[in-house]
């Protein structure tokens, strides 16, 4: 009797669960369909949604999946994709070769070199130890300073600092309050800093344009805090550049402009990962701008961004359902162009690297829980979105991973452009549309 009918069996019990599974879907998306197209707030402005289900290998619910927005630190999730395909697990800290009693070495883009939070010390503990005569050539950068369409007002700003070739500290003067004492570094800037009388602002650093003065209000009506911490970006140069490295390394670097032969050596720096995550959690503009330069050290001897974003599309996105317009690592440009599909696209291909999706979570900003989107979600035990935000003015976009109370994965890209309503309005429709999904679904 088993024999006969246990097959039978297995397919109505099949069938029963598919039918479920249709049956959940369809309610979801229904409801999607009427929270987001009905919503008073997000019919205020251009706004796309997506949620996929890689299981079913099917969209649940679309809107305007086609429709190109201005991505903003969403582009991260391309440049980690880029990152995990095109670099080594230990990413090249240095390029140099030994000629008789000199060593000379070339920057690759790693942007560890004493970063504020990575602390990375193996170029720094290289060239302090060298008994060789020190030359830097720095004849590898082929790109501006900025990313192409960046903010040349928001120079002040600690989210844009300058691109190099080899950055150091961050490419950023830290400035704080230690002991009521204040305290810069690097050491070499203390002498460019300038009282100045007509600065009424509340406490306040801000650089000249086009050079290293940095100028702080004097006035006692604008006295600086116990707690007091500022990050400006520094006026990048060749000559700043061995400024730093000679007062950091406590010895004499010269300069020579020669390009990089073959037999250069590769010095081992920090964990590709390492760097990945301090990317992704803060949403660090500043290393997603030098991972491209890395990508494009693993091509050739030219530091370009343009030709490594072109390398990682013609060979790894070649298949994005929509043609982007990608220009930077970090997103701060509003050239960048993705698309819902895109994002849907980009969060699979980064699946499909970690067979224990747990180890991807782990670089990744979880709600209630680490980095961007700490404060989106209420804090659980066990977070249950993961993923990466994005946000310039007008501008708020969330893709990433939802782990559903049923114990699915699913993707979704929700994409926020042009609205004039507080960010916190549309951080608080999103969290609420990502909860009915993890609750429902």
């Amino acid at each position: 009797m088993w024999i006969k009918y246990k097959y039978p069996l297995f397919f109505m019990l099949s069938s029963i669960f598919l039918m479920t599974s249709c049956s959940k879907t369809l309610y979801v998306s229904k409801n999607l369909k009427q929270m987001i197209e009905k919503s008073d707030t997000l019919n205020k402005y251009q706004a796309g949604f997506a949620l996929y289900d890689p299981q079913m290998g099917k969209y649940i619910y679309t809107k305007d999946l086609h429709k190109y927005y201005t991505p903003a630190s969403n582009t991260k999730l391309y440049t980690f994709y880029a990152s995990l395909k095109m670099l080594p697990e230990f990413i090249p800290a240095l390029k140099y070769v030994k000629r008789e009693d000199s060593l000379i070495f070339w920057g690759t883009g790693d942007p560890s070199f004493l970063q504020g939070k990575l602390k990375g010390k193996e170029a720094f503990n290289f060239l302090k130890e060298a008994p060789e005569k020190l030359f830097f050539s720095p004849t590898r950068y082929t790109s501006s300073f900025y990313g192409a369409g960046w903010q040349w007002d928001d120079y002040n700003d600690y989210y844009q600092p300058e691109i190099t070739e080899l950055p150091l500290m961050d490419n950023m003067v830290t400035v704080r309050n230690v002991n009521s004492k204040i305290q810069i570094q690097p050491k070499i800037f203390a002498k460019d800093f300038m009282a100045d009388s007509s600065n009424k602002r509340p406490f306040k650093i801000v650089r000249d344009f086009d050079q290293n003065i940095f100028n702080y209000p004097s006035d006692p009506s604008a006295p600086i805090s116990p707690n007091f911490t500022q990050q400006i970006p520094y006026k990048t140069s060749t000559v700043t550049t061995l400024n730093i490295l000679q007062d950091t390394l406590n010895k004499e670097v010269g300069i020579i402009n020669l390009p990089l032969p073959k037999e250069a050596k590769a010095l081992k720096g920090m964990s590709r990962d390492s760097i990945l995550k301090e990317m992704m959690l803060p949403s660090d503009n500043f290393i997603a701008e030098h991972l491209l330069l890395l990508c494009a050290d693993q091509l050739g001897t030219e530091l370009n961004t343009a030709k490594a974003i072109d390398y990682a599309l013609k060979n790894y996105l070649n298949d994005l359902p929509d043609k982007p317009i990608w220009v930077d690592g970090s997103g701060l440009s509003r050239y960048n162009l993705f698309t819902p599909a895109d994002n849907i696209h980009i969060l699979k291909k980064i699946m499909e690297l970690y067979p224990n999706v747990d180890e991807l979570f782990a670089l990744l900003p979880a709600g209630g829980y680490s980095g961007t989107l700490k404060n989106a979600y209420p804090a659980t035990k066990n977070p249950w979105v993961f993923g990466k935000t994005g946000t310039v003015s007008n501008t708020h976009n969330q893709s990433g991973y939802i782990k559903t109370k049923s114990g699915k994965i699913l993707l979704y890209s929700f994409m926020n452009n042009n609205f004039v309503l507080p960010t916190s309005e549309i951080r608080k429709q999103m969290g609420k549309i990502v909860t009915y999904i993890h609750e429902k679904y």
